[in-house]
């Protein structure tokens, strides 16, 4: 059984207590050998989170866990002293400390970030660099994961932070059970953008969004304008004209981000060929989508994959 504590403080986000579920959840999957998971926190008793609502926690005690996962909140409160004491601690006695949104500042306040790769809710992104400069800042992604040190981004994030854990220890097809039993898709990619070209395009009606969608899903056809306007029931033109209206962009450019999105995800966390890449996302071939990637991110598939390494060799190098 795997001791998983969450560190939680006054003014806490309670939507980062959804990560219990998750853990409830790979527990009824492989039982005894699963997680047990107590809320801790400095002095005990009821902690109220931000929104009011209180939860029973446990004193610090024992700072041994197989996992301490420290919670975020929506003020970046300073930490305690006792907080910082605990976490630092507890790093050393653990095998793995978490933190879900802004509790990246608790771990940065331990010294626990020096020379480290870290995300945060990519509001508060900026202030943790300039606060912790020492940290190598990395506010686009879902969650980052160098050597021992886990750190997400914030809300939904812990989610996604959640099922890479459960994914870690019980493997993916448990990882996978638990998603759905949360009727979400299977989680995001740590190297995924908070930001997505959905979000960005933000359409407002029904018929735009199932449009889009379907383009999600169907990356590797030739998706034309046609084609996306029956999917809304709609004209080529009328399409193009609320599509536009809607979004901002034509089809055709809103189609590359998507292309470019998923394209960027298949070439930093896969070993598959940029020829198998631009094939697979839908790109008629290599160069167009180097020219896309150099437009989008300023760089060529290639220099994404190498600096993608780099860090992955930096996260084992810390491990070891």
């Amino acid at each position: 059984m795997k001791r998983i504590g969450i560190l939680v403080f006054p003014g806490f986000q309670i939507f980062d207590l959804v990560a219990v579920t998750l853990f409830e959840l790979a527990n009824r999957h492989v039982g005894r050998d699963g997680y047990d998971v107590a809320l801790v926190s400095e002095h005990g008793g009821i902690v109220n989170s931000s929104s009011g609502v209180g939860v029973v926690t446990a004193a610090f005690d024992k700072p041994r866990f197989h996992t301490l996962i420290v919670a975020g909140d929506l003020a970046v409160a300073e930490p305690s002293s006792g907080m910082i004491a605990f976490v630092a601690q507890a790093s050393t006695l653990s095998q793995r400390i978490a933190s879900i949104c802004t509790g990246a500042f608790v771990l940065a306040s331990a010294g626990l970030l020096d020379n480290r790769r870290a995300t945060t809710h990519w509001a508060k992104a900026q202030e943790l660099q300039r606060r912790f400069p020492k940290i190598k800042v990395d506010g686009d992604r879902i969650f980052v994961v160098d050597g021992n040190i886990w750190t997400s981004a914030g809300m939904s994030a812990c989610i996604d932070l959640a099922l890479a854990l459960i994914e870690a220890d019980l493997g993916f097809e448990v990882s996978r059970d638990v998603a759905r039993q949360m009727v979400v898709y299977h989680r995001r990619s740590g190297g995924q953008s908070q930001f997505s070209a959905l979000l960005d395009l933000d359409p407002k009606s029904d018929r735009i969004r199932d449009a889009l969608a379907y383009a999600k899903r169907n990356l590797r056809r030739t998706l034309s304008v046609e084609e996306l306007a029956g999917v809304a029931h709609l004209s080529a033109r009328q399409f193009t004209r609320a599509f536009r209206a809607e979004t901002g962009q034509s089809p055709a450019k809103a189609v590359e981000s998507l292309r470019v999105e998923a394209a960027r995800t298949m070439v930093e966390e896969s070993g598959h060929s940029i020829d198998t890449v631009a094939r697979e996302t839908g790109f008629s071939d290599p160069e167009r989508m180097r020219r896309a990637f150099i437009r989008k991110f300023g760089h060529p598939p290639q220099s994404i994959r190498r600096a993608a390494n780099r860090r992955l060799d930096r996260s084992d190098d810390h491990a070891a």
